[in-house]
């Protein structure tokens, strides 16, 4: 099959990504490795015409057009994705919510929109108000998708609240992990006490309570020690969000955080390698890789209670949940983890169990490869 992706954040070199991006560069391996053509269609700050690790990559350049841009933009995406089926025919084309709104799609061609958190989804949890324009981008392409993919139960659930699928094909399918990268850990490599946060440094992932948990947990365990690694986020007026963030604690907080520099995805087994335990205090997710990627490790993990933490961990059994709104949820939590350190070994080989058998990249390409096929016949 020809599987083609509407997406601007397939990871470029030497351009850091987030979780769609690392989803697309995981999945797209496992389409290649299994004989399917994969395209990419997006648009970029430059033209971008090149193949990486056998990906065919098309990003139109950006319009700057105040104002109209998303109209040039679908233009150029759709422009691509004919000039791509007329040489070798589109099966199955992929996009986000609100990736098909204005594009204009060869017809035969199956469209699924595979739920990574729009903008239906995400406004609930962060208190905005509804855009109009996203809103409406995101049931347009509701309207013309064929079928929908949810990356977890509680995404397909939320996202049903406000638009209507239940007509479609539809089905739940996780992101896979790459098992064989995040091997299990060497034990002897561990660091009493160190505590590892991965993610980007903004209030949605729950770093400022974490943080202020900290006085509590040295209390009881005074080795504890946060190590940081994430990309900055800004506020809108330019403002940094970690100096904001910095700014409210005090010497006792400080003296117990260690702020790392971003490393490469290849990179980040090392990172979680040397943690005594990994936390992901996440006010939500829609799956979450950072999660299931440390347990594939066989790392004792702290994740959130809310949205989709309780189908990736079994608590006190594989890992641990926390309310992540709650600092002082978060700081029993892992108190709670330091005072069962006779039992984290076995929590750590239970962690990589429920990984390998959840999100297994040979079991997630198989039940993709099979919901195409169903579409295609």
């Amino acid at each position: 099959m020809h599987i083609c992706f509407i997406s601007s954040e397939f990871p470029l070199p030497n351009i850091s990504f987030g979780g769609i991006g690392t989803f697309l560069l995981t999945y797209t391996e496992l389409l290649i490795k299994n004989g399917h053509k994969v395209s990419i269609v997006g648009v970029n700050s430059n033209e971008v015409d090149t193949k990486i690790n056998d990906v065919s990559i098309y990003y139109a350049k950006k319009s700057t057009i105040k104002g109209f841009s998303w109209y040039f933009n679908s233009k150029s995406v759709s422009k691509l994705i004919h000039k791509i089926h007329q040489e070798n025919k589109i099966d199955i084309l992929e996009a986000q919510e609100g990736g098909f709104a204005f594009v204009k799609i060869p017809t035969g061609v199956k469209k699924i929109v595979r739920l990574h958190g729009g903008h239906h989804f995400f406004h609930a949890f962060e208190n905005k108000k509804l855009n109009f324009k996203k809103a409406f981008l995101e049931k347009i392409t509701f309207r013309k998708t064929d079928a929908v993919i949810a990356t977890s139960e509680f995404v397909k659930k939320q996202t049903s609240k406000f638009i209507d699928f239940s007509n479609k094909n539809n089905i739940t399918i996780n992101n896979p992990i790459p098992v064989s990268q995040f091997y299990p850990a060497d034990k002897n490599k561990v660091i009493k006490g160190a505590a590892v946060f991965a993610g980007s440094i903004c209030e949605k992932k729950g770093i400022r309570q974490l943080c202020l948990a900290i006085p509590k947990i040295i209390e009881k365990f005074p080795e504890f020690h946060l190590y940081i690694y994430g990309r900055d986020w800004f506020f809108p007026d330019g403002t940094l969000y970690k100096d904001w963030m910095l700014a409210q604690f005090s010497d006792e907080i400080i003296n117990k955080i260690t702020f790392r520099n971003t490393v490469t995805y290849a990179e980040l087994p090392k990172v979680y390698e040397f943690a005594e335990i990994c936390v992901f205090p996440s006010h939500m997710e829609v799956q979450g890789l950072v999660a299931p990627e440390a347990m594939c490790m066989e790392k004792v993990v702290v994740f959130t209670e809310y949205g989709p933490g309780p189908e990736t961990i079994d608590d006190e059994v594989n890992g641990f949940l926390c309310k992540p709104l709650e600092i002082e949820s978060i700081s029993n939590t892992i108190i709670k983890v330091f005072n069962k350190r006779e039992e984290h070994n076995e929590i750590g080989v239970n962690a990589r169990k429920k990984v390998i058998g959840k999100f297994s990249p040979e079991n997630i390409y198989l039940k993709n490869n099979n919901f195409y096929k169903s579409l295609i016949k």
